[in-house]
């Protein structure tokens, strides 16, 4: 059955569209060892972010009748012994080092791919999911008391303080072959996840110091009217939100300015709303309801003259508003995992997503990007991303979780080590 295409309510296409999004990390991921692939492209490797929104999607899917608790819990201990198992050390193929993994992991190994980097936010998204999986299976059952107990291993073995390399700031990562990454999580980003998860640790904490060296690069900025922590892709507003509740609770940043980073998320959505209302680069079909700049494929790299307009197009690329980069390319799955923050706008565009056909002969739900500028032969006329990415896919069920039941946030909201990291960065206030 096509929901996408023969469902017009709101709750309805909600419906739909968590399914396909947990549906993603049934049929991508690897029964033997817990591993999801980063992308639906043959040969793509396995993602350490995509294991861990897999991890928290099986409590999901438990919760909405997907899966059973049974099937759920043996999927996740499964991978919690993997990951457990997995060769830790400096060696070049190994899985991680510090307790820390690799970005990208072959499918059937496990192992180190590409040279990649041991990434610190990456790592981070795992025990999030590693952790919220604890937080669901609570039963006095053996299998559930092994993924408890494997779970509190995993995060107890991270050690984030090495990650500093002598600074006040996590570094991005670290290669065997050259040492650590040059660039540092600075600034608003997607990092406030790995900032909370290592200052709440019993073992391997951050400093205290390290959060307000974090606030400090922090940009505040006025944007049609709304003043918010700025950052222009979409995801960055997002991917920490997928497991803390961060509703009515502040850090000093955010006190001084007498706000959220949840009324924050909302305005970043209203930003990206308005800039495709005023369109100022002239992209065909932007508008009210069709926004959602964020990282994503694209339909480049390439250079076309366009109604008399010289364009350049790009591949992957973190798009942003307004200050850009952008190049007509939108990503319906940002908008959906807007919408805890901004129901009243996010649904009208999921409906003109749907009714643009973005969900057309898809076993995944939307097409992740899209692009009307840039015309082709394809069935709608206009590029659309041939694969779906597991990072992606997760953000639309779980924020569309916590919007109808709020269950990730609640089970996150009762984690001794998430409350202990959130206190450490200064938060207060609300349920805290």
């Amino acid at each position: 059955m096509d929901v996408l295409n023969t469902q017009i309510a709101g709750d309805d296409l909600l419906a739909g569209l968590q399914r396909f999004s947990f549906d993603y990390f049934i049929e991508q991921a690897n029964p033997v060892n817990g591993l999801v692939r980063d992308r639906t492209r043959p040969g793509s490797p396995a993602s350490i972010a995509a294991v861990g929104i897999a991890l928290t999607a099986y409590a999901v899917g438990v919760a909405r009748g997907y899966i059973t608790r049974r099937q759920a819990a043996d999927r996740t201990l499964v991978t919690l012994k993997f990951l457990w198992d997995a060769p830790q050390g400096p060696e070049t193929d190994a899985a991680g080092y510090k307790g820390f993994y690799y970005h990208f992991l072959d499918m059937q190994t496990g192992r180190r791919v590409w040279k990649c980097e041991l990434s610190t936010v990456d790592t981070a998204i795992l025990m999030a999911g590693v952790l919220a999986a604890a937080a669901y299976f609570q039963e006095d059952v053996e299998t559930e008391a092994e993924i408890r107990r494997l779970a509190d291993a995993l995060y107890r073995r991270v050690e984030w303080n090495w990650a500093l390399n002598g600074g006040a700031t996590v570094t991005h990562g670290w290669r065997p072959e050259r040492g650590f990454l040059r660039y540092r999580w600075e600034g608003y980003d997607e990092a406030l996840i790995l900032y909370v998860l290592g200052l709440g640790s019993p073992t391997h904490a951050l400093p205290p110091e390290s959060y307000p060296a974090w606030l400090g690069n922090y940009r505040w900025k006025k944007l049609y009217g709304r003043e918010l922590a700025y950052a222009g892709p979409l995801f960055i507003h997002q991917m920490s939100h997928i497991w803390l509740d961060l509703r009515g609770i502040s850090d000093a940043f955010m006190r001084e300015h007498d706000s959220d980073y949840f009324e924050n998320s909302s305005k970043a959505a209203y930003i990206q709303r308005d800039y495709a209302i005023r369109n100022p680069r002239g992209f065909e079909g932007y508008g009210q309801n069709a926004w959602g700049l964020t990282a994503s494929d694209g339909p480049g790299p390439a250079k076309r003259r366009i109604g008399g307009v010289d364009r350049r197009f790009y591949g992957y690329l973190a798009r942003g508003a307004p200050f850009g980069p952008d190049d007509g390319t939108l990503s319906p799955w940002a908008t959906a995992a807007s919408l805890p923050f901004a129901p009243e706008i996010v649904l009208p565009a999921l409906e003109h997503f749907r009714a643009l056909g973005m969900g057309r002969d898809s076993p995944w739900g939307f097409a992740a990007s899209y692009n009307r500028t840039f015309r082709d032969d394809s069935a709608p006329g206009f590029w659309t991303a041939p694969d779906r990415v597991g990072i992606n896919e997760g953000p639309i069920g779980l924020m569309i979780e916590n919007h109808r039941t709020e269950l990730v946030w609640s089970l996150m909201r009762g984690n001794p080590y998430v409350v202990a990291g959130l206190r450490r960065a200064g938060f207060a206030g609300g349920w805290l």
